[in-house]
């Protein structure tokens, strides 16, 4: 059974680490509810709520079997603390859908605004 998982940097497509979804299903480009930005963790960005942003984040939606979530998690650093996977709400057409992306687990808000879309590798 898949996963919907929300992507928002290094892991989109024709990204430093889109090779960590091979084998996985493309669902589609998506944005955020608004009241999410995107903050520079060095090298890479962090997805965090931010109630004043009146714009969501752009990112793709992926279905991910357990497999690949497993795999996900250990390269994400679930484990070591830096990063939890959670729900996350987006815009049509995935307004209601379960979906998960991966939230810092740190206070980021010292970190470098990015603003909606992560340019970075």
């Amino acid at each position: 059974m898949s996963r919907l998982l929300f992507v928002y940097g290094t892991l989109q497509r024709g990204r430093v680490n889109h090779g960590q979804l091979a084998g996985q299903r493309f669902v589609g480009t998506a944005w955020t509810v608004p009241g999410f930005r995107l903050h520079d963790l060095g090298g890479y960005p962090g997805l965090v709520p931010h109630a004043a942003t009146p714009t969501g984040v752009s990112g793709e939606v992926w279905a991910v079997d357990a497999a690949a979530l497993a795999r996900l998690d250990a390269f994400e650093g679930v484990g070591e603390g830096l990063y939890r996977r959670g729900p996350v709400a987006l815009q049509e057409p995935y307004a209601g859908e379960p979906v998960e992306a991966y939230l810092p687990v740190a206070d980021v808000a010292e970190r470098p605004v990015v603003g909606a879309t992560w340019e970075g590798p």
